[in-house]
């Protein structure tokens, strides 16, 4: 779980490095290409039997555009306008806005009292991040934050459609077909709007690129399912926690980026929520509860 927080951590820096260079839909369009090609290495050393259903097909574009296309585009522009640590500290929304995606178009996810109380506490959290104020002014950090958010409530979408369009998919091949999605999609249009791709870039580019493409995606996925298996769906939100942090302290070390206490104190009530989310939190409070009166 730590090595896959420091993989996406980081990945926020990498993408801010290749941005000094390409545009955002260029970083987008090499970072779905490369991973795709590593991905279906993958699925064809692990032997998956490819889906013949065009439905599925289908959904794997669906999803690319959800999951790879939106977020990946509107979370590149942003981070043009505002520093790669309050980036993460916007994407880490993301289960939030999952929450209550789940809760309107999955019949089995119901909002209950915990999760009221940690989406409230998010979206506190949020707001406090951005600071009410520059939602007034409508400039491009403004701008730029709601995009982010923006890329956090198509993540939450996906993965809603992910369980209703792709269930019972190995999740590799899953990813692979993302991917793939995502790769018919960006590439003609990185094209038309910023030209063609190109490996004519400084070294510093280009090692950023295979970074965020090679690792804190395709690697990134493949650990991503792999502790999924072995923690829960649970544990492994604890490291969008752990991603924040990261992005921030390499954002300060590598890029002198700095952030309004404001950020900080955002991201703290967004972590509890988080937490509370979770339901660490929530099963403490209640057994203290329990506990204190069976002592009266």
């Amino acid at each position: 779980m730590g090595f896959l927080a420091l993989l996406w951590g980081a990945s926020f820096v990498a993408v801010r490095v290749a941005l000094d260079e390409i545009g955002p839909l260029t970083s987008v369009a090499h970072r779905v290409f490369w991973a795709m090609l590593v991905l279906w290495a993958a699925v064809t050393v692990m032997r998956l039997p490819m889906p013949r259903d065009p439905r599925i097909w289908a959904a794997f574009l669906l999803m690319g555009l959800l999951n790879n296309v939106i977020p990946f585009s509107l979370m590149a522009w942003g981070q043009l306008h505002i520093p790669s640590g309050l980036t993460s500290i916007l994407n880490a929304a993301t289960a939030i806005f999952g929450v209550l995606a789940a809760a309107i178009f999955l019949a089995d996810e119901r909002i209950t009292p915990r999760k009221a109380i940690g989406v409230c506490l998010g979206f506190a959290g949020v707001s406090t991040a951005i600071g009410l104020e520059n939602l007034t002014n409508f400039d491009l950090g403004s701008l730029a934050q709601l995009a982010v958010l923006g890329g956090a409530m198509s993540y939450a979408m996906a993965g809603v459609c992910a369980r209703k369009l792709l269930p019972g998919q190995p999740p590799q091949l899953a990813a692979a077909g993302m991917l793939t999605g995502a790769t018919l999609i960006m590439l003609p249009l990185a094209w038309v709007v910023e030209g063609p791709l190109t490996l004519d870039l400084a070294p510093a580019t280009l090692m950023a690129i295979a970074y965020y493409a090679l690792a804190a995606t395709a690697l990134a996925y493949l650990l991503y399912y792999r502790v999924l298996g072995m923690a829960g769906s649970s544990n492994l939100m604890l490291v969008t926690l752990l991603v924040a942090p990261v992005a921030i302290l390499l954002g300060a070390w590598l890029r002198d980026e700095t952030l309004r206490p404001a950020a900080y104190s955002g991201f703290a009530l967004l972590a509890l929520g988080l937490l509370v989310l979770d339901g660490r939190i929530w099963r403490l409070v209640k057994h203290w509860g329990t506990q204190g009166k069976r002592s009266t």
